[in-house]
């Protein structure tokens, strides 16, 4: 009987769609197809987030390459990468957990290059309705090269500026 019963509740059905219509399909269509969009939205947000985080790290990089190419001591050079790279990423609002700066100045020799690798990992937790957890370290390196031409400081303590005790620099 049941075999017999579900057949006619099918075909009673079936007549019914056939009369009415689809009649309330488009509703039941969007009820189910919502969250996807929602996911899918959500995901792009993510990945959004990852590759505005480097091309801020790319800009980073290539500016604290250069700001440590135009430095005159390897001390220096580290200082004035750290200083750049952290500044930059702080002026494009880039939020990193730990931001790590590492400096290959290959002693400075004209002709060289410095390369400045950053690794920067942005948090993802914070992404609402999407529950990834952690975060996700993204990683840029830039080479600067070295002006052929450039001096080099020799660490005697001569300074620039003209000055009385010093006649030999700018002076009389």
């Amino acid at each position: 009987m049941t075999g017999a019963r579900a057949r006619a509740g099918l075909t009673r059905r079936l007549r019914q769609v056939i009369a009415h219509g689809d009649r309330g399909s488009s509703t039941a269509e969007a009820v189910l197809v919502t969250p996807l969009l929602v996911a899918l939205m959500l995901f792009v947000v993510l990945c959004g987030r990852l590759v505005s985080a480097q091309m801020d790290l790319d800009a980073a990089a290539s500016a604290a390459a250069r700001a440590a190419s135009l430095a005159r001591t390897d001390a220096a050079a580290r200082a004035a990468a750290d200083r750049t790279a952290r500044e930059t990423l702080a002026a494009r609002s880039v939020t990193c957990q730990q931001i790590t700066v590492s400096v290959n100045t290959g002693g400075l020799r004209p002709g060289g290059a410095v390369t400045v690798t950053l690794a920067c990992a942005v948090p993802l937790s914070d992404l609402a309705l999407l529950a990834v957890p952690g975060s996700r370290v993204v990683r840029a390196s830039s080479t600067s090269p070295i002006d052929v031409f450039r001096g080099r400081a020799l660490g005697f303590g001569i300074t620039e500026a003209p000055s009385s005790t010093n006649p030999s620099v700018g002076g009389v």
